[in-house]
Protein backbone atom coordinates (compact mmCIF):
# COMPACT_ATOMS: atom_id res chain seq x y z
CA UNK A 1 0.00 0.00 0.00
CA UNK A 2 1.30 3.20 -0.86
CA UNK A 3 1.70 5.73 1.94
CA UNK A 4 0.25 9.48 1.40
CA UNK A 5 2.57 11.22 3.77
CA UNK A 6 5.96 10.46 1.30
CA UNK A 7 6.76 9.18 -2.11
CA UNK A 8 8.12 5.35 -1.84
CA UNK A 9 11.71 5.13 -2.11
CA UNK A 10 13.42 4.14 -5.33
CA UNK A 11 16.11 1.53 -5.47
CA UNK A 12 18.77 4.09 -4.95
CA UNK A 13 17.26 5.28 -1.95
CA UNK A 14 16.73 1.88 -0.54
CA UNK A 15 20.11 0.64 -1.17
CA UNK A 16 21.73 3.98 0.37
CA UNK A 17 19.37 2.87 3.79
CA UNK A 18 20.39 -0.32 3.72
CA UNK A 19 24.12 1.08 3.64
CA UNK A 20 23.52 3.60 6.80
CA UNK A 21 21.62 1.07 8.96
CA UNK A 22 24.71 -1.27 7.99
CA UNK A 23 27.65 1.27 9.14
CA UNK A 24 25.74 2.06 12.18
CA UNK A 25 25.17 -1.13 13.30
CA UNK A 26 28.79 -1.31 12.93
CA UNK A 27 29.56 1.87 14.78
CA UNK A 28 27.11 0.75 17.94
CA UNK A 29 28.74 -3.09 18.14
CA UNK A 30 32.37 -1.62 17.89
CA UNK A 31 31.46 0.62 20.53
CA UNK A 32 29.92 -1.99 22.73
CA UNK A 33 32.87 -4.02 22.34
CA UNK A 34 35.52 -1.48 23.22
CA UNK A 35 33.32 -0.90 26.09
CA UNK A 36 33.53 -4.35 27.02
CA UNK A 37 37.38 -4.61 26.18
CA UNK A 38 38.21 -1.19 28.30
CA UNK A 39 36.43 -2.26 30.88
CA UNK A 40 38.25 -5.45 31.38
CA UNK A 41 42.09 -3.91 31.18
CA UNK A 42 44.35 -4.01 33.83
CA UNK A 43 43.91 -0.74 35.99
CA UNK A 44 46.51 0.64 36.86
CA UNK A 45 46.28 2.95 40.44
CA UNK A 46 47.87 6.18 41.39
CA UNK A 47 50.91 4.32 43.42
CA UNK A 48 51.11 2.50 40.53
CA UNK A 49 49.67 -0.78 41.63
CA UNK A 50 47.81 -2.63 38.82
CA UNK A 51 44.53 -3.81 39.27
CA UNK A 52 43.27 -6.39 37.35
CA UNK A 53 40.03 -5.73 35.01
CA UNK A 54 36.87 -5.30 35.99
CA UNK A 55 35.54 -8.58 34.47
CA UNK A 56 38.05 -10.52 36.18
CA UNK A 57 36.71 -13.50 38.63
CA UNK A 58 38.55 -11.87 41.67
CA UNK A 59 36.03 -8.70 41.22
CA UNK A 60 33.15 -11.38 41.29
CA UNK A 61 33.63 -14.15 43.76
CA UNK A 62 31.90 -12.45 46.29
CA UNK A 63 28.50 -13.67 44.88
CA UNK A 64 29.21 -17.17 45.44
CA UNK A 65 28.07 -15.94 49.34
CA UNK A 66 24.57 -17.16 49.39
CA UNK A 67 24.38 -14.09 52.26
CA UNK A 68 24.92 -11.44 49.30
CA UNK A 69 22.18 -12.31 47.55
CA UNK A 70 19.87 -12.91 50.69
CA UNK A 71 20.76 -9.25 51.37
CA UNK A 72 20.49 -7.63 48.00
CA UNK A 73 17.07 -9.81 47.81
CA UNK A 74 15.70 -7.90 50.99
CA UNK A 75 16.43 -4.65 49.39
CA UNK A 76 14.57 -5.68 46.55
CA UNK A 77 11.51 -5.74 48.27
CA UNK A 78 12.18 -3.31 50.17
CA UNK A 79 12.24 -1.26 46.87
CA UNK A 80 9.12 -2.92 46.04
CA UNK A 81 7.07 -2.59 48.95
CA UNK A 82 7.55 1.13 48.81
CA UNK A 83 6.93 1.55 45.31
CA UNK A 84 3.79 -0.50 45.93
CA UNK A 85 2.63 1.52 48.79
CA UNK A 86 3.31 4.62 47.27
CA UNK A 87 1.93 3.86 43.81
CA UNK A 88 -1.82 2.71 45.67
CA UNK A 89 -1.64 6.32 47.45
CA UNK A 90 -0.32 8.05 44.14
CA UNK A 91 -3.31 6.66 42.17
CA UNK A 92 -5.92 7.96 44.82
CA UNK A 93 -4.20 10.99 45.26
CA UNK A 94 -4.29 11.35 41.26
CA UNK A 95 -8.30 10.81 41.21
CA UNK A 96 -8.64 13.22 43.98
CA UNK A 97 -6.66 15.85 42.26
CA UNK A 98 -8.16 15.31 38.83
CA UNK A 99 -11.33 15.84 39.92
CA UNK A 100 -10.77 18.91 42.33
CA UNK A 101 -8.56 20.62 39.32
CA UNK A 102 -11.33 20.06 36.60
CA UNK A 103 -13.96 21.35 39.15
CA UNK A 104 -16.36 23.82 37.70
CA UNK A 105 -16.49 25.60 41.57
CA UNK A 106 -13.52 28.23 41.46
CA UNK A 107 -12.96 27.72 45.30
CA UNK A 108 -11.97 23.74 44.85
CA UNK A 109 -10.70 24.76 41.28
CA UNK A 110 -7.85 27.35 42.48
CA UNK A 111 -6.30 25.98 45.52
CA UNK A 112 -5.91 22.62 43.86
CA UNK A 113 -4.30 24.39 40.74
CA UNK A 114 -1.77 26.03 43.06
CA UNK A 115 -1.06 23.16 45.36
CA UNK A 116 -0.30 21.10 41.86
CA UNK A 117 2.03 23.23 40.62
CA UNK A 118 3.81 23.40 43.55
CA UNK A 119 3.88 19.94 44.37
CA UNK A 120 5.02 19.19 40.75
CA UNK A 121 7.65 21.85 41.15
CA UNK A 122 9.07 20.63 43.90
CA UNK A 123 12.25 17.99 44.18
CA UNK A 124 11.15 14.61 45.42
CA UNK A 125 14.63 14.28 47.38
CA UNK A 126 13.73 17.61 49.37
CA UNK A 127 10.10 16.59 49.81
CA UNK A 128 11.17 13.11 51.58
CA UNK A 129 13.62 15.16 54.00
CA UNK A 130 10.80 17.54 54.54
CA UNK A 131 8.93 14.96 55.52
CA UNK A 132 10.99 13.15 57.72
CA UNK A 133 12.44 16.45 59.27
CA UNK A 134 9.31 17.88 60.39
CA UNK A 135 6.57 15.05 60.56
CA UNK A 136 9.36 12.61 61.62
CA UNK A 137 7.83 10.22 59.83
CA UNK A 138 10.92 7.56 59.54
CA UNK A 139 12.78 6.99 56.65
CA UNK A 140 10.01 4.23 54.51
CA UNK A 141 6.69 6.87 55.01
CA UNK A 142 8.83 9.84 54.31
CA UNK A 143 9.57 7.53 50.96
CA UNK A 144 6.03 6.92 50.85
CA UNK A 145 4.90 10.68 51.10
CA UNK A 146 6.76 11.98 48.84
CA UNK A 147 6.90 9.64 45.86
CA UNK A 148 2.62 9.37 46.51
CA UNK A 149 2.34 13.19 46.55
CA UNK A 150 4.62 13.89 43.58
CA UNK A 151 3.72 11.22 41.52
CA UNK A 152 -0.59 11.81 42.28
CA UNK A 153 0.12 15.25 41.22
CA UNK A 154 1.65 14.06 37.70
CA UNK A 155 -0.92 11.43 37.66
CA UNK A 156 -3.89 13.65 38.61
CA UNK A 157 -3.25 15.95 35.68
CA UNK A 158 -2.80 13.21 33.02
CA UNK A 159 -6.06 11.85 34.04
CA UNK A 160 -7.41 15.56 33.56
CA UNK A 161 -6.14 15.94 30.19
CA UNK A 162 -8.00 12.32 29.49
CA UNK A 163 -11.49 13.94 30.47
CA UNK A 164 -10.78 17.28 28.59
CA UNK A 165 -10.12 15.13 25.55
CA UNK A 166 -13.28 13.30 25.28
CA UNK A 167 -16.17 14.75 23.32
CA UNK A 168 -18.58 16.93 25.07
CA UNK A 169 -21.21 14.39 23.96
CA UNK A 170 -20.12 12.24 26.60
CA UNK A 171 -20.68 14.20 29.13
CA UNK A 172 -24.13 15.81 28.05
CA UNK A 173 -25.46 12.18 26.91
CA UNK A 174 -24.95 11.36 30.40
CA UNK A 175 -26.80 14.51 31.85
CA UNK A 176 -29.62 14.00 29.22
CA UNK A 177 -30.29 10.18 30.59
CA UNK A 178 -30.79 12.11 34.50
CA UNK A 179 -27.08 11.73 35.98
CA UNK A 180 -25.60 14.32 38.18
CA UNK A 181 -22.91 15.95 37.05
CA UNK A 182 -20.77 13.92 39.34
CA UNK A 183 -22.20 10.74 38.77
CA UNK A 184 -21.35 11.67 34.92
CA UNK A 185 -17.88 11.93 35.81
CA UNK A 186 -17.30 9.32 37.67
CA UNK A 187 -19.49 6.52 35.67
CA UNK A 188 -18.81 7.88 32.11
CA UNK A 189 -15.76 9.66 31.52
CA UNK A 190 -13.82 9.09 33.91
CA UNK A 191 -13.41 5.71 32.83
CA UNK A 192 -12.85 6.50 29.68
CA UNK A 193 -10.19 9.06 30.71
CA UNK A 194 -8.34 6.33 32.67
CA UNK A 195 -8.68 3.85 29.84
CA UNK A 196 -7.12 6.49 28.00
CA UNK A 197 -4.17 7.50 30.05
CA UNK A 198 -3.35 4.06 31.44
CA UNK A 199 0.25 3.96 29.38
CA UNK A 200 1.12 7.19 30.71
CA UNK A 201 -0.05 6.23 34.47
CA UNK A 202 2.07 3.66 34.28
CA UNK A 203 4.87 4.81 32.79
CA UNK A 204 4.59 7.44 35.12
CA UNK A 205 4.50 3.98 37.64
CA UNK A 206 8.01 3.20 36.80
CA UNK A 207 9.47 6.53 37.19
CA UNK A 208 8.34 6.10 40.97
CA UNK A 209 9.78 2.28 41.24
CA UNK A 210 13.18 3.84 39.67
CA UNK A 211 12.89 7.43 42.10
CA UNK A 212 12.59 5.18 45.49
CA UNK A 213 16.52 5.03 44.91
CA UNK A 214 15.79 8.62 46.42
CA UNK A 215 14.97 6.86 49.51
CA UNK A 216 19.03 5.70 49.97
CA UNK A 217 19.66 9.29 51.83
CA UNK A 218 16.72 9.59 54.08
CA UNK A 219 18.51 6.09 55.49
CA UNK A 220 15.99 3.72 53.66
CA UNK A 221 17.51 0.12 53.06
CA UNK A 222 16.05 -0.32 49.19
CA UNK A 223 18.34 -1.98 46.87
CA UNK A 224 20.84 0.86 46.07
CA UNK A 225 21.76 1.68 49.99
CA UNK A 226 21.64 -1.98 50.11
CA UNK A 227 24.08 -2.48 46.99
CA UNK A 228 26.09 0.75 48.77
CA UNK A 229 26.47 -1.44 52.27
CA UNK A 230 27.97 -4.00 50.59
CA UNK A 231 30.37 -2.27 48.99
CA UNK A 232 31.50 -0.74 52.04
CA UNK A 233 31.83 -3.92 54.15
CA UNK A 234 33.49 -5.93 51.62
CA UNK A 235 35.91 -3.01 50.08
CA UNK A 236 35.79 -0.76 47.17
CA UNK A 237 36.77 -3.28 44.59
CA UNK A 238 33.71 -4.60 44.35
CA UNK A 239 31.88 -1.38 43.77
CA UNK A 240 31.89 -1.49 40.00
CA UNK A 241 30.40 -5.48 40.81
CA UNK A 242 27.60 -4.59 43.12
CA UNK A 243 26.43 -1.53 41.02
CA UNK A 244 26.11 -3.85 38.12
CA UNK A 245 23.93 -6.18 39.93
CA UNK A 246 21.96 -3.82 41.36
CA UNK A 247 21.16 -2.46 37.68
CA UNK A 248 20.45 -5.57 36.15
CA UNK A 249 17.66 -5.78 38.99
CA UNK A 250 16.71 -1.98 38.70
CA UNK A 251 16.19 -3.41 34.67
CA UNK A 252 14.76 -6.40 35.43
CA UNK A 253 11.87 -5.02 37.57
CA UNK A 254 11.46 -1.88 35.74
CA UNK A 255 11.41 -4.00 32.11
CA UNK A 256 8.54 -6.41 34.52
CA UNK A 257 6.28 -3.68 35.40
CA UNK A 258 6.51 -2.10 31.78
CA UNK A 259 5.64 -5.70 30.22
CA UNK A 260 2.86 -6.25 32.44
CA UNK A 261 1.84 -2.80 31.76
CA UNK A 262 1.70 -3.67 27.87
CA UNK A 263 -0.73 -6.31 28.66
CA UNK A 264 -2.88 -4.86 30.97
CA UNK A 265 -3.20 -1.76 28.55
CA UNK A 266 -3.79 -3.87 25.93
CA UNK A 267 -6.54 -6.81 27.35
CA UNK A 268 -8.08 -2.88 28.50
CA UNK A 269 -8.03 -1.63 25.09
CA UNK A 270 -9.58 -4.48 23.28
CA UNK A 271 -12.60 -5.01 26.55
CA UNK A 272 -13.69 -1.37 27.02
CA UNK A 273 -16.46 0.17 25.27
CA UNK A 274 -14.58 4.02 25.68
CA UNK A 275 -15.33 6.28 22.96
CA UNK A 276 -15.24 5.23 19.11
CA UNK A 277 -14.21 7.35 16.36
CA UNK A 278 -14.30 4.67 13.87
CA UNK A 279 -17.07 5.20 11.82
CA UNK A 280 -18.05 1.90 10.78
CA UNK A 281 -18.46 1.14 14.47
CA UNK A 282 -20.46 4.51 15.66
CA UNK A 283 -23.89 4.66 15.87
CA UNK A 284 -23.81 7.70 13.46
CA UNK A 285 -23.19 7.74 10.11
CA UNK A 286 -21.55 10.56 10.33
CA UNK A 287 -18.85 8.99 12.56
CA UNK A 288 -19.47 11.19 14.95
CA UNK A 289 -18.31 9.56 18.71
CA UNK A 290 -20.50 7.61 20.12
CA UNK A 291 -20.89 6.01 24.02
CA UNK A 292 -19.98 2.57 23.96
CA UNK A 293 -20.53 0.57 27.14
CA UNK A 294 -20.70 3.86 29.00
CA UNK A 295 -24.22 4.03 29.58
CA UNK A 296 -26.60 1.46 30.45
CA UNK A 297 -28.91 0.08 27.62
CA UNK A 298 -31.79 0.26 30.11
CA UNK A 299 -31.11 3.86 30.57
CA UNK A 300 -30.23 4.32 26.90
CA UNK A 301 -33.77 3.30 26.23
CA UNK A 302 -34.99 5.38 28.62
CA UNK A 303 -33.64 7.88 27.06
Amino acid sequence: MTSVLYDAPGPKAIIRSRVISVIGAVVIIGGLVWLFLALGAPKVSANGAVQPGLWDESRWDVFSDVQVWRTLGQGAVNTLRMAAVAAAFALVLGIAFSFARSSETKWVRIPATIVLEFVRGMPVLLMMLFMLLVFSTGSFWAGVAALAVYNGAIIGEALRAGIASLPRGQREAGLSIGLTPTSTRFRIEFPQAFRQMLPIIIAQLVVLLKDTSLAFVVGYGELLRTGANLTNFFGSRYAFSFFFVVLAIYLTMNLLLSWAARIIARRTGSKAGGVTTDPDESSDPGGTPSLVGAVSPAASHGR
